[in-house]
Parts: C-alpha cells; sequence; structure tokens
C-alpha cells in the first residue's frame, strides 16, 4: 500500500481556480465548496463550479489537482447543476466572516479562512477540511489576493503566526433552508462548558445563534446559564420561549436567583410563568418576590441544608445527599429546632474530619451568626466583611431560618456599584 500523503491548501487560494477537463478544455472556475451536515459534518461534498451555464457541482473525488496548481476533472458527467443548497454547508457563503464558538477555546470567534488537505493516495485524490483559521494568516491571504502573485502570497502568509481551530471543534454550523445560519453543537460539548464562560459567549453572539444556542440546551443548563447573565439578556433568552418552557427552566434555578429573574419581567408574563411552575417551586418564588430586592431576603436562596439539633454526622451526610440544590453552594449545614430556630452552624470541613457517630452540636461554632431578613445589602456587606464569611443565615422576626446569603450574591452587589 503506498503512504498516504497530504498537501495543505487554503479555501481564499482554491477560489476562482481554473477548472479543466482531461483534454484540457475550461469547464469553469471554483465558486465554493460544499461540505456535508449532520452524521457526517466536515466531509467535502463537492466543489461547486460557476460555469456558462451557471452554478454547477463536482463529486469531490471526480476533482484533482494538477501540478500546474490547476483542478481537472476526471468525467465529464461528474458536472451536475447546482440544485439542492439547503443540505450542504458551503466554506466561502455560510462560513467565512462568520461568528462561531471555538467549543475548545471557550469563546466567540471569525472566521478569516478555511485550511483544507488533499489526501493523495494511488487513484485516489481527495479533498477534506483541516482547520479554520481564525487569526491574521487568513485576513492577510485575503486582502492580498490579486495584489500579490499566488506563490509569493502563500510564501508571506505561512510565515505568519498560526491561529486557528481543528474542524472537530468546528463542527457547530449548519445552514437552514432560509440560508440563515445557526449554530448546532451536541450537548455534551455544551455541559462541559462551565455556565459562566457559557454566558459570556451567548453574551458576544448575534441574536439568531444566541437563540439557537440557548434553546438546544436541557433545564438544567440553561438555568445555570440563565444565572450568569445580565437581566437585560435574560429578558432576551426568554423571549422567543413559552411559558411552560421557561417555567422548567425557572424551576431549575435558585430561587432566589428566580425572584430576582420574574421580578425583571413585565407582571403579566411574570404570573404566566409562574402559573405553570409546579406547586412547591411557585410557592418558594413567590414568598421571596414579597420581600425589597435590596434586603437579605432579597438576595437570598432558600436552598440550603439543615438537619435538627441532635443530628449527626451522618444524618447531615445524608441531608446533603438528598440536597436538591447546588451542592457547590454548600459551605455549612445548620442546626434547627422543632420550631425552625436557627441554633448553629457546622462548616462543611470541619465535619468531614469527625467520625460518623459525632453530634453536630459538639462541632458547631461558638457563636450562631445570622442576619434580620430586612438587613439593607450595604450592612449585609460590611457584615461578610468583618468577620470574612462565605455564607450568612437569614432569619425572621421570630429567629426562624428562612434562607442564606452566599458570598458572591454580595460581591455582585459590590461590583453594580462600582
Amino acid at each position: 500500500m503506498e503512504p498516504r500523503t497530504t498537501t495543505r491548501v487554503s479555501l481564499t487560494s482554491l477560489l476562482g481556480t481554473p477548472v479543466t477537463d482531461a483534454q484540457g478544455h475550461l469547464r469553469g472556475r471554483l465558486k465554493d465548496i460544499a461540505v456535508n451536515t449532520g452524521p457526517d459534518g466536515g466531509r467535502v461534498a463537492g466543489l461547486v463550479l460557476k460555469t456558462r451555464d451557471g452554478l454547477a457541482i463536482v463529486p469531490s473525488q471526480e476533482v484533482m489537482e494538477t501540478p500546474a496548481g490547476t483542478l481537472e476533472l476526471r468525467s465529464i458527467k461528474a458536472l451536475e447543476p447546482l440544485r439542492d443548497e439547503g443540505s450542504y454547508l458551503f466554506l466561502q457563503q455560510d462560513l467565512v466572516d462568520r461568528q462561531i464558538i471555538d467549543i475548545n477555546g471557550r469563546k466567540v470567534v471569525r472566521v478569516n479562512d478555511v485550511d483544507l488537505e488533499w489526501l493523495g493516495q494511488g487513484a485516489a485524490h481527495l479533498l477534506r477540511v483541516a482547520e479554520v483559521e481564525i487569526g491574521l494568516r487568513g485576513a492577510f491571504r485575503r486582502i492580498f489576493k490579486g495584489i500579490l502573485p499566488k506563490a509569493r502570497l502563500e510564501a508571506i502568509s505561512r510565515k505568519l503566526a498560526a491561529h486557528s481551530i481543528p474542524w472537530q471543534f468546528v463542527d457547530v454550523i449548519e445552514p437552514d433552508p432560509a440560508r440563515r445560519v445557526k449554530l448546532r453543537i451536541e450537548y455534551e460539548r455544551l455541559a462541559e462548558i462551565h455556565p459562566s464562560e457559557l454566558a459570556d459567549i451567548l453574551e458576544d453572539l448575534a441574536p439568531a445563534e444566541r437563540e439557537a444556542i440557548f434553546s438546544s440546551l436541557d433545564e438544567e443548563v440553561a438555568a445555570e446559564t440563565l444565572e450568569e447573565v445580565e437581566p437585560r439578556l435574560q429578558k432576551a433568552l426568554l423571549q422567543k420561549l413559552d411559558e411552560e418552557r421557561i417555567a422548567d427552566i425557572v424551576e431549575e434555578m435558585d430561587p432566589g436567583a428566580a425572584a430576582d429573574l420574574l421580578a425583571e419581567l413585565p407582571e403579566e408574563k411574570s404570573d404566566a410563568i409562574l402559573e405553570e411552575m409546579e406547586p412547591e417551586e411557585r410557592q418558594e418564588v413567590e414568598e421571596l418576590l414579597e420581600f425589597d430586592e435590596d434586603s437579605a431576603a432579597g438576595c437570598m436562596t432558600t436552598d440550603f441544608v439543615w438537619v435538627g439539633v441532635d443530628g449527626t454526622v451522618a444524618q447531615a451526610v445524608q441531608a446533603l445527599r438528598s440536597f436538591e440544590g447546588d451542592p457547590e453552594s454548600v459551605t455549612e449545614v445548620y442546626l434547627l429546632d422543632e420550631k425552625r430556630v436557627l441554633r448553629g452552624s457546622i462548616p462543611l470541613a470541619r465535619m468531614v474530619m469527625a467520625q460518623p457517630e459525632s453530634h453536630l452540636k459538639l462541632l458547631a461554632e461558638a457563636r450562631v451568626l445570622s442576619c434580620p431578613a430586612d438587613m439593607h445589602q450595604n450592612e449585609l456587606a460590611e457584615m461578610f466583611d468583618k468577620y470574612n464569611l462565605h455564607a450568612l443565615a437569614v432569619v425572621d422576626q421570630q429567629s426562624r431560618m428562612v434562607g442564606v446569603v452566599q458570598a458572591e450574591h454580595v460581591i455582585s452587589f459590590l461590583r453594580e456599584k462600582l
């Protein structure tokens, strides 16, 4: 078997290349390259030629590169009129100059060029997409094409630093029949991106692409991402969704964040979403909506882990395992009596070092810190700073624990004041 060889070529340098038949007669010039979408995404399906009779497409296996740098048809019959444009992704038309998501780099980038490879092995001479150029090299090629000789242009461009994304990280775009580009990303890849990074990506996208990405997320990931974006973008992301879908997402959010979100929406819209929510989640959010947004209760979450005052470490571990909120937000376990009055708190680090049968009240902090539900956020921030807190219990007028303010909420409040 002959060794497979590869020759790298850019889309920019290929476009406009003469295409001849085996007898040397000009049949057209390369207009674009059609790439499959779906399961075969990224495979070059055909080359689009501009001919005297209009656009035609040639299967990639029927075209080969000649030593002179032109393209040659293996068979005259291979030339067919281009009809069904909706089934392909066209590199020049649909990809170049578009914003795409670099899944590997967790950012939005603009495509300047596409690198392809000729695969040569025996009689076969196939073309495949290798990388997408997002840096200066691709931009340079396009700016100086037609100004510098082809060989000179390619030699200079190859000296520039390459900034590219391997094609396996770029199979995120497919054209719809209206020729509007939408993003298509496998859920497994999205799930690997931290919600805050996904929020940054959504900020950078155009509305159509942003809508396509957000609508493809499952409720849990959508909820986590929604908590990370600004209120104005929250509204935009929810604008095209129906109340039932929004309710499913809101139910997965932290109750405090959900209340903040609904408070920003028109009352009619907010009420319609609440009506679609499950009774338990709806009650939690409705209670939070009654508080002043600048108070401790206005920024607290009602998701926290607690056990009875006579509880053990083993019982606390079980409570942690059954906790339905965000486990990463838990820094302490709280002790409540039969009236839900706060009696103590135990840092997780201290609990982990204890034996399962140990009583939690023996591990509790010597002083129980809490704040009233109506404490203003300015005072709350001072309290967090004074005691270097990660979280703080919120209690009502009867000293019953109603929620927890986490440090990240205080940080967000302080950032908004800057």
